[in-house]
């Protein structure tokens, strides 16, 4: 039983590193890709009609003649969420470090100092508080002083941007080959002597420096976890994700301290440091390696290098949890590792869960959708075989005309999923309303974002949506967080923002924000031929019954303005 939480603690970061950017219980959520053009401040809009719709303001936009649609909604709810998210990570990637063997053996040593030093049990429990909120303190500082370094517009660049992302991934795998044993991260030890003498000291300042000493020293073992937290919290763009993150980080880390010096006799229940721990480091370098190639992806996709494939993603997961696999069953060892001559019952346990993880992963290969990692995962339209589509039929042109006349055809198609045949632009998406007499469905979408792939897999794979989408209206896919080149004679400088938009994900940004008042993605407007918006636009809903609500809405509003 001595073990159990060290199974409990790596079986929940096993599961929620996967799925870091899957907001599988938010019923309406939105994600900000990008935020191009810079320096704006947005409000997002409403995924439902119901307060929205008293907050429409059309106005007229002259260069693209489309009545606009402003929906000043807070974005204190999806902010919320997404900032809860940050920190219940944040504890995760605390109490994973507690079994750290740079931490873990501090505790009964920490406790025991405090207890003799303080003479009374009262006076320890105080100054253990003391000291967990100091650790608390210095790892909020920490997560400020990125936000302060980056700006609240840089980091909301960041989930798109190549060099941030290739450096990311670059870091990810170098923590990964710290965790497996390759090296340790360390701080100048100088540095770490100085602030090490200073907790001599006695009274507050003393027990702030002691922690402060715990959080250098231990930094060989937190650094990568911290960095992971850091990058994943920054790349979300929320400004106090990084702080909220750390605070989370701290606060697991700090309660032990405190619940020890409470209940000293706890102490007796504590496994015995050992190879175990080292263990931990191991499985969790392992999970840091999985979780690097979300961002080489996200290069991958927005640069359209097409290196890693869907299949070629899964590929390498599954190559990456078989071997954790293997290394929990002790047929694999590396240079830290003690020798194991018995397999416990929690590594036996741990061990089936990750083979029956890379079970379920290997029919992705042949074109399984995936619901549980599919927002994580490159789009299925990158996917070269798929079972699910050998024998479909080819999608109906919505507009009737081939995918060679859809302008940006041959740079989107591999973010399309298969059966969908959208515009790419915005004009001939209208022309084709006019045409056929259909409304248009404008999706604000990207290649990087998380909530467009699982509304797409989860809800468009709907046979009812899929119904909707490919007969009652025209899709109109814009992608705002692309990096392509606009010709020059396309380029000009919006005056929403006064910025150049010279790329093709600039320019759907900016007519989305000047037009919708919004940045987030996955937004959904239905507007007739003219651009007139027909219903309140509505973000994710990964309900299907709701989003045929939406759609019989648009196409119900559109009929009747047509027969008027």
């Amino acid at each position: 039983m001595k073990k159990v939480l060290l199974l409990t603690l790596i079986t929940a970061l096993f599961f929620a590193l996967p799925v870091v950017k899957s907001y599988a219980l938010v019923a309406q959520d939105t994600t900000s890709v990008s935020a191009p053009p810079d320096d704006i401040q947005f409000t997002e809009v409403g995924s439902t009609a119901d307060s929205a719709a008293n907050n429409i303001v059309k106005d007229t936009i002259k260069k693209d003649s489309v009545k606009a649609v402003g929906a000043s909604v807070s974005k204190a709810e999806s902010g919320k969420l997404t900032l809860w998210e940050t920190f219940i990570k944040g504890l995760l990637f605390g109490f994973a470090a507690i079994l750290m063997p740079c931490i873990f053996p501090m505790l009964p040593l920490t406790v025991s100092f405090f207890t003799k030093k303080a003479g009374s049990k009262s006076k320890a429990v105080g100054q253990a508080i003391i000291y967990g909120i100091s650790i608390i303190v210095i790892y909020v500082a920490l997560g400020m002083l990125v936000t302060i370094a980056f700006g609240s517009d840089a980091l909301n660049a960041l989930s798109t941007n190549g060099i941030f992302n290739a450096f990311f991934f670059l870091m990810l795998v170098v923590f990964a080959a710290s965790f497996l044993g390759a090296f340790e991260i360390t701080l100048p030890s100088g540095f770490v002597n100085k602030i090490d003498a200073k907790s001599d000291k006695g009274g507050l300042v003393g027990i702030f420096f002691m922690a402060f000493s715990l959080a250098l020293v231990s930094f060989s073992c937190t650094g990568p976890l911290i960095g992971t937290l850091l990058v994943d919290a920054a790349s979300k763009g929320d400004r106090l994700g990084p702080a909220i993150g750390m605070f989370g980080f701290s606060l697991a880390l700090a309660i032990p301290f405190a619940l020890f010096a409470l209940f000293p006799s706890l102490l007796k229940s504590l496994p015995k440091s050992g190879g175990w721990l080292n263990s931990v480091k191991v499985v969790l370098g392992f999970i840091e390696l999985a979780f690097a190639f979300k961002f080489l992806s996200n290069v991958d996709l927005a640069y359209h290098w097409n290196l890693l494939d869907r299949e070629v993603f899964l590929a390498i997961w599954i190559a990456i949890f078989a071997l954790l696999g293997i290394y929990l069953l002790g047929k694999l060892k590396f240079s830290h590792d003690s020798d194991l001559p018995y397999l416990s019952v929690p590594r036996t346990f741990l061990a089936i869960i990750v083979f029956a993880w890379v079970v379920y992963l290997i029919p992705g290969m042949w074109g399984a959708p995936l619901k549980s990692i599919s927002a994580f995962l490159p789009p299925t339209a990158t996917q070269d075989f798929d079972l699910n589509n050998i024998s479909a039929a080819q999608p109906s042109a919505s507009g009737g005309s081939s995918t060679k006349e859809k302008k940006y055809a041959e740079i989107f198609h591999r973010l399309t999923p298969k059966g969908f045949d959208p515009y790419y632009d915005f004009e001939q998406a209208k022309q084709a309303s006019k045409e056929l007499g259909k409304p248009v469905l404008i999706d604000f979408t990207g290649w990087n974002c998380v909530n467009c792939r699982k509304m797409e897999n989860n809800v468009w794979s709907d046979k009812g949506v899929a119904q909707r989408l490919k007969n009652d209206f025209v899709m109109a896919e814009l992608v705002v967080d692309d990096k392509t080149e606009l010709p020059e004679s396309e380029q000009y400088v919006s005056t929403f923002s006064n910025k150049k938009i010279n790329t093709i994900g600039k320019k759907w940004s900016d007519f989305q924000a000047s037009t919708f008042n919004s940045n987030s993605q996955p937004q959904y407007v239905i507007v007739d031929g003219e651009g007139n918006v027909l219903v309140p636009p509505q973000g994710a809903d990964y309900n299907p019954e709701n989003y045929i609500k939406f759609l019989d809405s648009g196409k119900a509003a559109f009929q009747k303005k047509k027969n008027e």
